[in-house]
C-alpha cells in the first residue's frame, strides 16, 4: 500500500460523504421548495452511521476479507447516492431509505479504512497525518465539488457526482490488500463488540483520548451556525458566515498538507492535547470585534491545528488498542465525533440568541477543555498494539 494507494481509496468516499450532506438539502428545494426535507434526507445519510459503528467494527475486526467488506460499502454508498439523485421521480421516502443505507455503511470507509492505514505506510506518525489529510479533503472537496456541479448543472448531478465518487474509492480499494487480523476473535459477535466498548471506557489512556476527541468535536459542530449568528450580528449579512466556515476548513487542510509532509516528533497526546488549545485559543479571539475580516483569519488560523491532533489522536487510537479490537475502537472512536458534531450543532442552535459572539466563545472554551482533557493522560503509557 503507497500513500497514493491509500488516498485514491480514503479520499472519494469522505468526500462524496461530506458532499451529500449539501447536495441533498439542495436538491430537496430544487425539487420540493422544502428545506425541512432535505435536513431529514440529510439526517438519513448521516444518522445510521452511529448505531452501526459498533456493529461495522467488530465485523472488520473477525473478517478474513476486510478488503472486500470496505469495497462492497463503496459500492452500496454509490449506488445509494445515485438513486438518491432522482429525488421527485423516486419517492422521498424511499430516498430515505437508500441514504440511511448508505448511513450504516460509511464508518467502513471512515474509521474502517483507518484501522488499515499503517499496513502499508511504515512511519505510524506519518501514516495518520495522511489519513487526517484524506479527512480533510473530503470535507473541503466534498463542499467544494457540489457547489461547482450545480453552478454548472443542478444540484442532481452533484448527488451523481458524489455517487461516482464513492465508486472511485471503491475501486481504490482493490490495490489496497488489506489484510484481516492477525488472530481474529473468539467470542461471539455480541461479545465482541461487548470487549470493544469495555476496552474503549475502562483502557485509560484510550478513555481519555476518546473523551477529548468527542468533546473537540461537540465543539466543532456548532461552528457554522455560530459563524452565521456573528456574520448577522456584525454585517447583516449571513454569507460572510460561509466565509467563515470556509476560511476554517482551508486552515484545516493547510495543516493536513503540512502535516503529512513534516509529521511532528512531539508524544501524540502532547501533540493532541496542544492542538485542540491552540485551536480554542483562537477561536476565543475571533470573537473580537476588530473588523470584518478579523474572524475569518482566526478561525482560519485556529484550523490550521486540527489536522496535526486529529492525527496524533489517530495514532493514540492504534497504539492503544490490540489488534483483534482495533477496527472497532477506530469506528466507535468515529462515530461519537459524528454524534457530538451533531449535537454540538444542535445546541449551537438552540442557543444561537445568545448571540454570535458568545456562541463563537463557547466553542473556543469548549476545544480549549478537550485539549486540557490530555493533561490526564497516564505518563509513559506503553503501546499495547503488538
Amino acid at each position: 500500500m503507497s500513500v497514493a494507494n491509500y488516498l485514491a481509496a480514503a479520499t472519494p468516499p469522505r468526500l462524496a460523504v461530506g458532499g451529500i450532506t449539501v447536495a441533498i438539502p439542495v436538491l430537496a428545494v430544487e425539487q420540493f421548495g422544502d428545506v425541512a426535507l432535505g435536513g431529514l434526507l440529510a439526517a438519513a445519510a448521516l444518522g445510521p452511521s452511529i448505531v452501526a459503528a459498533p456493529i461495522v467494527g467488530a465485523v472488520l475486526d473477525r473478517s478474513r476479507r476486510p478488503g472486500a467488506l470496505v469495497a462492497g460499502a463503496g459500492l452500496v454508498i454509490a449506488a445509494a447516492y445515485a438513486v438518491a439523485a432522482f429525488l421527485g421521480p423516486v419517492p422521498a421516502w424511499a430516498v430515505a431509505i437508500v441514504l440511511a443505507t448508505a448511513g450504516a455503511a460509511t464508518p467502513f470507509v471512515f474509521g474502517g479504512l483507518s484501522s488499515f492505514v499503517t499496513e502499508g505506510i511504515p512511519s505510524e506518525r506519518r501514516a495518520y497525518a495522511i489519513d487526517a489529510l484524506a479527512y480533510n479533503l473530503g470535507a473541503v472537496g466534498g463542499p467544494a465539488a457540489v457547489a461547482a456541479a450545480t453552478a454548472l448543472g443542478s444540484a442532481r448531478l452533484a448527488t451523481l457526482v458524489m455517487a461516482a465518487a464513492a465508486l472511485v474509492g471503491m475501486v481504490g480499494t482493490i490495490p489496497l490488500g488489506l489484510r484481516p487480523a492477525a488472530s481474529a476473535p473468539h467470542a461471539s459477535m455480541i461479545g465482541t463488540i461487548a470487549a470493544g466498548f469495555r476496552h474503549i471506557a475502562t483502557h485509560r489512556p484510550l478513555a481519555i483520548i476518546t473523551a477529548s476527541g468527542t468533546l473537540s468535536q461537540f465543539g466543532a459542530g456548532g461552528l457554522a451556525i455560530a459563524a452565521v449568528a456573528l456574520a448577522v450580528a456584525r454585517s447583516g449579512d449571513p454569507a460572510e458566515g460561509a466565509i467563515i466556515v470556509t476560511a476554517f476548513a482551508i486552515g484545516g487542510l493547510l495543516g493536513a498538507l503540512w502535516n503529512s509532509a513534516h509529521p511532528s516528533r512531539l508524544r501524540p497526546e502532547v501533540e493532541m492535547g496542544l492542538g485542540f488549545a491552540a485551536t480554542g485559543v483562537f477561536t476565543v479571539v475571533a470573537a473580537a470585534d476588530l473588523g470584518p475580516a478579523w474572524a475569518a483569519i482566526s478561525i482560519g488560523v485556529s484550523g490550521l491545528f486540527t489536522a496535526p491532533s486529529a492525527s496524533a489522536m489517530l495514532l493514540i487510537r492504534k497504539q492503544q488498542s490490540p489488534p483483534t479490537l482495533r477496527a472497532q475502537v477506530f469506528t466507535v472512536g468515529a462515530g461519537l465525533r459524528a454524534a457530538a458534531s451533531a449535537a454540538g450543532a444542535a445546541v449551537a442552535g438552540l442557543a444561537a440568541g445568545l448571540g454570535g459572539q458568545s456562541l463563537i466563545v463557547a466553542i473556543g472554551v469548549v476545544w480549549i477543555l478537550s485539549g486540557a482533557m490530555l493533561i490526564a493522560y497516564p505518563k509513559h503509557a506503553p503501546p499495547i498494539d503488538a
